[in-house]
């Protein structure tokens, strides 16, 4: 019955469209004031790394507040929760409300710790009278343990919509450097763990808190798309426009694409499921890739 219920949430809920998810720390208001002008698909109300101890308290009581004022220009809403007991119990409290549109899950391990915060967000759904299942989950993966689980992780729940690797933890709990070389097998093992499980594979293969070069970010996320992640975590502003610039087709593209469906209807025409375009095969994967170009153009540029 609540498998059902949940299905029938999730047919009725579109799999949103991250570029760029902008992290805010909750108890810093000039911050919580601007983010709706920012441009991102999502903001992420952090309860967790960038509040200090003595203020998390202040930061869940400002929650409800905060909610509706970043998302007024209709933004996504995540709030990112901490991995501690007692602290994540305090937030799930604060943050399971309306208007709420997933929470970030740091330090993610395994699927029963996702499944245990379903049951908790679940019962407070009930007692809130919130809809049941709305409130969907992103997993930070963040250790070499986790990675040895994603498959089990990525399908632990409905609930469960994106995934992303944390580089600074990860790198960290390796007792490495967020460099290309370390953090590139485990975001692609992110990626098709994602893919497998129909989520939204997030990041790129670098650090997050590198957003001074704005060049060599650009050329990270680029290369993420190609890779075939979705869009990206911003820790500052001015990563926002770059993420939705790069996580969306370009012009070369979206003319590709218009091109290969068009051929694709000749072709269909006479029969052919395969047929050259430009001096190259196209076939039924490419085709596909392109009507997927066209979704996403679509898209981003409905208001």
């Amino acid at each position: 019955m609540i498998k059902d219920t949940f299905l029938a949430v999730e047919t009725a809920m579109s799999v949103p469209r991250w570029r760029s998810l902008l992290f805010v720390p909750t108890h810093v208001p000039r911050f919580v004031e601007t983010a709706h002008e920012r441009g991102a698909d999502g903001v992420i109300l952090d309860l967790e790394d960038s509040v200090p101890q003595d203020q998390k308290g202040e930061a869940r009581r400002q929650l409800p507040e905060c909610v509706a004022k970043v998302g007024r220009k209709g933004a996504s809403v995540l709030v990112r929760v901490n991995h501690g007991l007692r602290a994540l119990a305090a937030d799930l409290d604060a943050a399971v409300i309306a208007g709420v549109d997933a929470l970030v899950l740091p330090k993610t391990d395994s699927a029963e710790w996702v499944l245990e915060i379903a049951n908790a967000v679940s019962d407070l759904e009930r007692e809130r009278n919130l809809a049941p299942g709305r409130i969907r989950f992103l997993a930070q993966i963040e250790t070499p343990g986790a990675l040895q689980r994603l498959a089990a992780i990525a399908s632990a729940h409905p609930r469960m919509i994106a995934m992303a690797l944390g580089p600074e933890d990860f790198s960290a709990a390796v007792g490495g450097t967020p460099e290309f070389d370390l953090l590139l097998t485990p975001n692609l093992s992110v990626l098709f763990a994602a893919r497998a499980a129909g989520l939204l594979p997030l990041g790129f293969i670098g650090s997050i808190g590198d957003f001074s070069d704005t060049n060599k970010l650009r050329e990270a996320a680029v290369h993420a798309r190609r890779l075939g992640f979705a869009g990206a975590l911003a820790i500052h502003p001015t990563q926002v426009a770059i993420f939705n610039e790069a996580f969306a087709p370009n012009a070369q593209e979206l003319e590709w694409a218009r091109k290969v469906v068009a051929a694709e209807n000749d072709a269909t025409t006479r029969g052919l499921s395969a047929f050259s375009l430009n001096g190259k095969m196209i076939d039924p994967p490419v085709v596909r890739r392109a009507h997927e170009i066209l979704a996403l153009g679509k898209a981003i540029a409905e208001p």
